[in-house]
């Protein structure tokens, strides 16, 4: 619909774009918190710095009230891994904010990702609570400087990826979706990653232009209301000709507006109408609700389609912005059903596009309505995330020098999970995922067709043995001494690993309303060691 769409000689170039250069200036060793920079400095002084640590990079709670989650911005991340560097410039600029010893500066001039390794899963996966994203090892100053670089990549674009899958969920897989969040989003560096995570998460396009162009994404938009209301009558249109045809487009408009019997409709929307149609006659597409939308705008779009079709071409349709969508959709669909009947022309399945801060429970009750939309567009409540601003991601230590560490606390939910760790899904004789399961890499693979005992991470009474048909370990080795180790798959191959993985999951993970939650379980001995050390790490108390 309504699209402009990349030659496809530069989407071939987009997709084969090999930079693994930041794709944002300000991503870089210094955005960063200070007090990751006050820890490399304590780790530096004692002579802990080069201790070899292992990471987790997780989230604890599914956003947006549901019972999954997509990964995204690994790309992002891997590059910033990459070209992890202080360069002389940084450092100079860092000397004038802070006060440290010079040998101190000199010592932070030399890090880089050299001996860093990480594992993740896949961009586009489907994840769970307590599920490492990413897996980082390597000295231990060097990882601590990345954790607020690699939270801030993950955090917002696997939000927004996991908002468009869910509009994706509520709209069906036929209906068209498009990313219209560029004025709402927060700032042009939001503005950009949203474009791109939305089509990533399941979007058609967007009508971002420089997200179109940088991502190699389908760019799509028709005009605003501002088009029409610069209009204010016939007068306004100066050449009567569409597209060198030689003829009176006007004349033929206004014909067909005649023989209609609607000849009341806004002089000022029709003369926009016809101006936008001899600008685009081969993909026009109208605002119709600037005045009146079932009485005006819709008949107005009438006139100019048939004269347009008398031409040889063929409209692509409307699109509502206000009032009842499901009502105006119904009518709008029924005028194209009748003139199609009456005039022998195929309008009964022009696009009707609908937009006005639609979100995902708005789909939800468009359908449960009934309506005849085949296109939304949706901007604010995709881009902002409003339900939930924030995923949550968070990055741990759990282990260092071989020896595995144990965040505790009072809130069961913020004990971490010790230990260098790899997670498996499993599946069931039916191909459906049943559960993942995170087992110390010393455990080695569990094995296909044999019965696995899995625990629930916190409550003792919570166990199943599982016979898996099928087990698929997660975490791969994307990332070591310095170079990226995967390739990076353009959004496009991303998104379509999103919706086959959304396939795979049970409809009652996915729902709306009263998800079931998915299982993520510790193979025993993770579950007993992980206990254990609970059990030391907390003192007992005395009382008399």
């Amino acid at each position: 619909v309504f699209l402009v769409t990349l030659d496809v000689e530069f989407q071939n170039k987009m997709e084969s774009k090999t930079d693994q250069k930041n794709s944002n200036p300000f991503v870089n060793a210094l955005l960063t918190d200070l007090y990751q920079v006050s820890m490399a400095y304590a780790y530096w002084s004692i002579g802990k710095h080069e201790q070899r640590s292992c990471f987790d990079l997780f989230f604890r709670k599914n956003p947006f009230k549901g019972e999954f989650t997509v990964f995204a911005g690994l790309e992002e991340a891997l590059k910033f891994v990459k070209n992890f560097k202080f360069t002389k410039e940084m450092l100079t600029k860092m000397k004038k904010k802070f006060s440290w010893p010079e040998k101190f500066w000199d010592w932070l001039g030399t890090l880089d990702s050299s001996q860093v390794k990480i594992y993740a899963m896949p961009e586009g996966s489907v994840c769970f609570p307590r599920c490492p994203l990413m897996r980082v090892e390597g000295p231990l100053a060097v990882c601590q400087l990345l954790e607020t670089t690699l939270l801030c990549l993950i955090n917002y674009p696997a939000l927004v990826c996991t908002n468009a899958a869910r509009h994706r969920l509520a709209a069906g897989k036929d209906k068209i979706l498009l990313e219209f969040g560029l004025r709402r989003a927060q700032g042009p560096d939001g503005g950009m990653s949203a474009s791109r995570y939305a089509v990533m998460g399941g979007f058609d396009g967007t009508s971002n232009v420089e997200a179109a162009i940088e991502y190699g994404l389908e760019c799509k938009g028709t005009h605003a209301h501002s088009f029409v209301t610069a209009f204010s009558g016939l007068d306004d249109v100066k050449d009567k000709d569409i597209a060198g045809k030689g003829v009176d487009f006007v004349a033929m408009v206004l014909k067909w507006r005649k023989q209609l019997k609607k000849e009341t409709t806004n002089d000022g929307e029709l003369a926009a109408f016809i101006s936008f149609a001899q600008a685009f006659p081969k993909r026009f597409l109208a605002l119709v609700d600037t005045y009146d939308t079932i009485n005006s705008g819709c008949w107005n779009f009438i006139c100019v389609s048939l004269a347009l079709s008398e031409l040889g071409f063929k409209p692509i349709g409307i699109r509502l912005d206000s009032g009842d969508l499901a009502y105006l959709s119904v009518e709008c669909r029924n005028i194209f059903k009748k003139i199609s009947s009456e005039h022998k022309v195929a309008f009964e399945k022009l696009a009707i596009v609908a937009s006005n801060s639609l979100s995902e429970d708005i789909i939800h009750d468009l359908n449960r309505q009934g309506h005849e939309i085949d296109s939304f567009g949706v901007g604010t409540n995709l881009v902002t995330c409003k339900t939930q601003p924030a995923l949550g991601c968070v990055y741990k230590l759990v282990e260092l020098e071989g020896k595995p560490r144990i965040k505790i606390s009072q809130e069961v939910a913020k004990v971490t999970i010790p230990g260098r760790k790899n997670i498996y899904r499993l599946y069931n004789k039916d191909g459906e995922p049943v559960l993942d399961m995170l087992r110390a890499t010393s455990e080695g693979d569990p094995k296909e067709n044999e019965k696995i005992l899995c625990r629930h991470p916190f409550n003792a009474q919570k166990r199943v043995y599982v016979t898996p048909s099928k087990v698929e370990p997660l975490l791969k080795l994307v990332f070591d001494s310095g170079v990226i180790k995967i390739d990076l798959p353009p959004v496009k191959v991303i998104k379509a690993r999103v919706w086959q993985q959304l396939q795979q999951m049970r409809s009652d993970h996915l729902r709306k309303m009263n998800p079931t939650p998915y299982k993520v379980s510790l193979s025993e001995n993770l579950y007993t060691y992980m206990h254990k050390l609970w059990q030391e790490g907390v003192p007992i108390h005395e009382i008399s």
